[in-house]
């Protein structure tokens, strides 16, 4: 089972130009930094941009930056910009129906699936790209603040 690297990469990407907020960051120091492919890292950085997240300039002294501040970023905001809709995957089959649980299996999956990604997507929204940067920039690491705390 295969899991996505897009969210990791993109709280990287975001994380770098926080850091960075006096110019924009080329696609190749990204990369760099990120230990990958500049293909790759213009994929994702494509995608922040058409979330908002991310503005980019062409040209000499171009390059990606931070469109807001990382105090009004979210998790959850990055999360939806990079992955697909839903984290989990459906029965790769189609189940015996004439089993009792062949016949329900999918509509209870789907119910648990849903549960979860709410979960999940209720704990990202808690955390911000500055905590990010700040979990990054201080040691030790400060305990975890919830924004709903703030």
């Amino acid at each position: 089972m295969a899991s996505s690297c897009r969210f990791a990469f993109a709280i990287h990407i975001l994380a770098v130009l926080a850091l960075k907020r006096e110019g924009g960051v080329t696609s190749d120091c990204l990369a760099a930094s990120v230990n990958t492919n500049p293909v790759v890292i213009r994929r994702v950085v494509s995608t922040l941009r058409r979330a908002g997240l991310v503005c980019c300039a062409q040209g000499a002294g171009g390059g990606a930056t931070l469109c807001r501040a990382p105090e009004s970023i979210g998790l959850d905001e990055v999360y939806r910009a990079v992955e697909p809709l839903t984290a989990f995957s459906g029965h790769p089959h189609q189940p015996d129906l004439r089993c009792p649980v062949g016949r329900q299996i999918k509509v209870v999956l789907e119910e648990i699936h849903a549960s979860a990604h709410q979960a999940f997507a209720a704990a990202l929204a808690e955390r911000t790209l500055a905590e990010v940067v700040a979990m990054l920039t201080e040691s030790p690491r400060p305990p975890r603040r919830s924004r709903k705390a703030a």
